[in-house]
């Protein structure tokens, strides 16, 4: 019996410490596009790019992992190594923001911005299915602390970048490092590839198996196939794609235009404006194990609708206090409730579908929201172009609505509302 219970302990806690190694190699997924949202404006004056091609660059970056995140997550659920595919995925990440360094035109930034896109694919279909099916019970719980690992990542890599570029003034103290966009860009992939380094090496290691097998065969292709194509019946799966798509298009277009604005129009530093990117993901840092937390008891529909409602409201609010410090403020704000339900969402997906087609569910969710995360990035650099960036954050209140409205319409009897 003691043997048994030690047994238990044991598998607990080396399966916990997989969720902190998986959660620092998603924190690196989400380092280097972090950078490129401070160094956008730079880059832009200096490459003499309008508005709508900067947001057309994350906007190719987008569009490349919804062309392969559907087949990314069926390969996912067909290869079964999912230690390997992580580790692929890390890989895969730093070379194109290396190349992007040297760009001088912008087909290069576009050409990288797919490569990246592509890249990336493997990662979620891989990580977020792995720990769903290790603690069922706290679903919502591990996948929103895997969620605040890309929190940490969107975080700390804005302030690094801004620092870098812009310097650091703190009361009398001033250090100032004057660094190019381009040289800030290469030394942001050192710590990176470090960190790629230590997790391959890592996640090459981990035995992340089903519960009575020793190696993780995956699942045959073809009843793979056949499985992700009875998912377009599953009304709940389908429902939350589509108002993930709609909020994707908040976030997406947030990341890219709140820079802009405090950059171009409100004069702020390089070092400022990575720091106030770097509150808006703390606060989602706070609020995501709070969310996912909650959904495992109350439900994840109540948590994702209140959030939701309360991120409309707060872009209002931004509106309101354009040009102000409040903006700063409501920016930070956002972040708690905004990024409180990625975690909730991902969950909820994983409850609508069989075990053995988690990757495939999380490669279609992905899919369709990088769609509209693409297809709102291209809408916003219209609006800037033609109107002002700050008109950018009435269509982001209107895609949010829009995403809450789906939720709404989600049937109760589809698996959904609790854990």
């Amino acid at each position: 019996m003691t043997a048994v219970t030690a047994g238990a302990e044991t598998n607990t806690k080396r399966s916990f410490s997989e969720v902190w190694f998986i959660t620092i190699g998603h924190a690196l997924t989400h380092w280097y596009p972090a950078t490129f949202y401070v160094l956008a404006p730079v880059i832009g004056n200096e490459l003499g790019l309008s508005y709508p091609q900067i947001a057309s660059i994350t906007a190719a970056q987008a569009l490349a992992g919804a062309v392969s995140n559907i087949p990314g997550g069926i390969i996912v659920d067909s290869i079964g190594r999912k230690g390997l595919l992580m580790a692929l995925s890390l890989a895969w990440v730093g070379v194109p923001y290396m190349i992007m360094a040297t760009a001088s035109a912008y087909w290069m930034l576009l050409a990288c911005a797919v490569i990246i896109g592509i890249g990336n694919t493997i990662w979620h279909p891989t990580a977020i299915p792995t720990l769903a099916q290790r603690f069922p019970e706290r679903k919502g719980l591990v996948v929103s602390i895997h969620g605040m690992g890309g929190n940490v990542g969107d975080a700390v890599a804005p302030l690094v970048a801004g620092t870098l570029l812009g310097g650091l003034t703190l009361g009398s103290f001033a250090l100032n490092f004057g660094f190019t966009w381009r040289q800030v860009m290469l030394i942001n992939v050192i710590p990176g590839a470090a960190v790629a380094a230590l997790i391959f090496w890592q996640l090459g290691k981990l035995n992340l198996v089903s519960k009575n097998k020793a190696v993780d065969p995956g699942t045959r292709l073809h009843d793979t196939l056949a499985g992700f194509w009875e998912l377009r019946k599953n009304t709940t799966l389908v429902m939350l794609s589509v108002s993930s798509a709609f909020r994707s298009a908040t976030q997406g277009s947030l990341m890219v235009f709140v820079p802009l604005y405090l950059a171009n129009t409100m004069n702020y530093s390089p070092a400022v404006t990575g720091a106030v990117m770097m509150a808006l993901q703390v606060a989602g840092f706070i609020a995501a194990p709070i969310a996912g937390s909650m959904s495992d008891s109350v439900g994840r529909r109540s948590i994702m609708m209140s959030s939701m409602v309360m991120t409309a409201v707060v872009l209002l609010f931004m509106i309101f206090a354009g040009g102000t410090p409040l903006f700063v403020f409501f920016v930070a704000c956002l972040g708690f409730f905004l990024f409180a339900i990625r975690a909730v969402l991902q969950a909820w997906t994983l409850d609508s579908v069989p075990k053995n087609l988690g990757g495939s569910a999380i490669g279609l969710l992905f899919g369709v929201q990088a769609i509209g995360s693409a297809i709102g990035l291209l809408i916003c650099g219209w609006i800037a172009e033609h109107y002002s960036l700050l008109h950018t954050f009435y269509f982001m209140a209107f895609t949010i609505v829009l995403a809450n409205m789906f939720v709404f319409i989600i049937p109760h009897n589809g698996k959904p509302a609790k854990a």
